[in-house]
């Protein structure tokens, strides 16, 4: 049979371990994208991917690429496909339409021509046609439009395979079953399985990971318990091939239930909650695995070893992530509890924490040896592994008292090094602040790789930043050498113990960089090119003040005079300030904090501004720059400058910088007046910009010019260019 061309796709992050398994299934991967991998194979790797993924969402067999630059050309495109090889002219279908681009903006829109092309090629001429059902159709038509190609397929799914058919009811916050799956083959689960190991879950919810693991480790097709594929009743569909498919899958399950030599593994779970266990008990009785797996109602601080349990084996959790402010108080009593109950009970075997709030494993009491980043949903989380034993203990911290770092030189030669280099610094970069009238800059950046730290100057202050200690230092050296650092730092650059603040910096996600480190409100002014900035060295992650960004501000400033500025994704309204001082006759600055639109009025206010004609507004950037212009959103000159990732609650969507920057950038464009300029930045340093907006408008890098000396140690700070309109 010859090959065919497949795309099945899977939750993000998981495209690696998909390409491995479609391997497993007889499918040669051709390349990964963004929550999928496509790949060639026969119709029987494809119904082994159904049948036996555990990982995949969806098996779409591909059918061509049509062109789509506009609504008609994508109608013609699919009417021209030979759908009646597929679609049963007395049968029914539905469309699945994901993407947008410049013509077609709308998935019902484009869901809809679909539709057309697909009724239009297969309309009889006595006026017969399949009819469109959205519940329950015969066929599945894949839709996936991706700038001017629109990728169409039949889905062979039906239903995401990730629905095994076991779990008709949920726990509270319930694991789809393919990320479960893949926590359990990063945990190395299955290599652990043969080898005579058990699996617990101490806080197994509805029983999502004890059944996967089960199912792992014994051989049962994931999709053995499904009641129907999206392929039973397509044209193409070879119903003594799936037949035999399914017969061997029934032959593995039997044999794999006798266990690995005539031991069958031990799989428990434990949860305190009594509603959840009773789930966890119907969810094994749909997948026939009530005689082998054992649930009870037990808590964390209840867990003890049973005489039945093996030497080795795999605790694998999914803690709650404490998501609300009260909930996050209790996590470290939790996985204190945790890790004193796992050293305890289960020396010797491997422990995985799958969690929303990685700093809580520090609370374990165990050194992680991998992390693994992955997402529960659209919510980032880490996969944390850890070694039970005696080298990988440590004393358990709870991150949200990190405890006071004292001041200490315990090596005096490493300290040396640090004061003289910050004293070498303020003879250069310090003296040339002065000279350009600069009191906020960077004066040290990680100079040193024994010192990872960020050292900046505020007009007399110091805010100091400790980057997080690569895995090459443990965290008693990083501790060790923060506390030299704050023992030197004072008297090289001569300022005040009590004028310095210090903070750690890490990679934040989702809405952390809106959230306050402190209560101090502390805030004070600065000056930067005739303009006054109002910062708070302590309550945030970051003081109110990019610094990097300071010749981007000044260039505005310069350039301002008579024009009409927005300023999306504003913070604290910098950029603003300077536009107002340089004579822009009115702004719009947006951003989704309220805390940094009341910073962004405040500053504007203490530099004179007009409020009714520099106005700070409450908006989701997103939903604002998708919404239709109205006539006074016209600008000469706007600045953009988003997070790299966000998935606030109070967005309408999720921002990935990198996959969304072209539609940000060509929605911005059209609030931009035909001369109007617009200024594009991020700090993303992974980031490459969109080929085909080079071909739409005149752009040009100036992240070079966008970087004054104090930064030119650390050129990947920020990327900037400069977009205008093509004459």
């Amino acid at each position: 049979m010859p090959d065919l061309n497949f795309f099945v796709t899977c939750p993000k992050g998981l495209e690696y371990l998909l390409e491995d398994e479609l391997r497993s299934f007889g499918m040669d991967p051709v390349r990964n994208a963004p929550a999928g991998v496509w790949a060639n194979g026969t119709l029987e790797s494809g119904y082994r991917a159904c049948l036996w993924s555990r990982l995949a969402n969806r098996v779409i067999l591909h059918l061509a690429d049509v062109d789509a630059t506009s609504g008609d050309q994508m109608l013609g495109g699919v009417t021209d496909l030979e759908w009646q090889q597929h679609i049963p002219m007395n049968g029914s279908f539905r469309v699945n339409f994901v993407g947008q681009n410049e013509a077609i903006r709308n998935t019902q829109y484009g869901a809809q021509r679909v539709k057309d092309g697909v009724v239009d090629r297969l309309r009889s001429a006595s006026g017969q046609r399949p009819s469109v059902d959205a519940k329950n159709p015969d066929v599945t038509v894949s839709a996936r439009l991706n700038r001017g190609k629109l990728s169409v397929g039949i889905d062979l799914s039906g239903d995401s395979l990730h629905k095994r058919g076991y779990r008709t009811e949920k726990g509270a916050a319930p694991l789809k079953e393919n990320l479960a799956a893949a926590l359990l083959m990063r945990c190395g689960w299955p290599e652990l399985a043969k080898a005579g190991g058990d699996f617990i879950d101490p806080m197994c919810g509805s029983g999502t990971l004890v059944i996967e693991a089960a199912m792992m480790a014994l051989d049962l097709a994931p999709g053995r318990k499904r009641e129907r594929f999206g392929f039973e009743r397509w044209l193409g569909h070879q119903p003594e091939m799936w037949l035999s498919l399914r017969q061997e899958a029934e032959k593995r399950a039997y044999v794999g239930k006798q266990g690995i030599e005539g031991r069958v593994p031990v799989f428990q779970g434990f949860d305190q909650d009594r509603s959840v266990i009773q789930t966890a008990g119907n969810n094994l009785q749909r997948a026939g695995l009530e005689s082998i797996v054992v649930v009870k109602q037990r808590a964390v601080d209840q867990f003890s070893r049973e005489e039945a349990w093996a030497a080795t084996g795999l605790v694998l959790v999914n803690p709650p992530y404490g998501e609300r402010l009260s909930e996050r108080k209790e996590l470290g009593v939790l996985y204190r509890s945790l890790g004193e109950a796992v050293k305890e009970a289960l020396p010797g075997w491997r422990l995985g924490v799958f969690t929303g709030a990685p700093e809580y494993g520090k609370s374990i009491g165990l050194r992680s040896y991998k992390q693994y980043r992955l997402y529960n949903g659209k919510l980032p989380a880490q996969l944390l592994l850890f070694n039970v034993d005696d080298t990988s203990a440590m004393t358990p911290r709870e991150p949200d008292v990190p405890g006071e770092v004292t001041p200490r030189i315990a090596n005096e030669e490493r300290a040396a090094m640090l004061r003289n280099r910050l004293k070498k610094n303020m003879k250069t970069v310090g003296q040339w602040a002065r000279k350009q009238g600069i009191g906020c800059y960077r004066l040290y950046d990680a100079d040193m790789p024994e010192f990872a730290l960020a050292i900046d100057i505020y007009e007399g202050r110091v805010h100091v930043q400790e980057y997080a200690a690569p895995k090459s230092v443990d965290e008693r050296s990083a501790r060790e050498r923060l506390a030299e650092a704050l023992s030197v730092i004072p008297d090289a650059i001569g300022v005040e113990r009590e004028d310095m603040v210090c903070k750690q910096r890490q990679r934040q996600t989702g809405t952390s960089q809106y959230e306050k480190q402190a209560a101090s409100g502390e805030f004070f002014n600065v000056h930067e090119h005739g303009c006054v900035l109002k910062v708070n060295l302590k309550d945030y992650l970051d003081t109110g003040l990019f610094l990097d960004h300071r010749p981007v501000r000044h260039w505005i400033q310069q350039h301002a005079a008579g024009k009409r500025f927005l300023n999306l994704f504003c913070y604290t309204g910098a950029a603003t300030v300077h536009a107002a001082v340089g004579g822009a006759t009115r702004s719009l600055s947006l951003d989704m904090s309220k805390t940094y639109v009341n910073w962004a009025q405040e500053n504007l206010a203490l530099n004179g501004a007009d409020a009714s004609h520099h106005r700070v507004e409450q908006a989701d950037c997103l939903a604002w720059l998708a919404g239709k212009p109205t006539s006074d959103q016209r600008f000469d000159l706007i600045f953009m400058d988003p997070p790299t990732f966000s998935n606030s609650a109070r967005m309408a969507g999720v921002l990935d910088i990198q996959k969304d920057h072209g539609r940000l950038i060509r929605q911005a464009m059209q609030r931009l007046t035909s001369e109007g300029l617009l200024i594009f930045s991020t700090n993303f340093r992974r980031f490459k910009l969109d080929g085909s907006l080079e071909e739409e408008f005149a752009i040009e890098e100036i992240t070079r010019d966008t970087l004054d000396r104090d930064f030119q140690r650390n050129a990947r700070i920020h990327r900037c260019w400069q977009v205008r309109t093509r004459i």
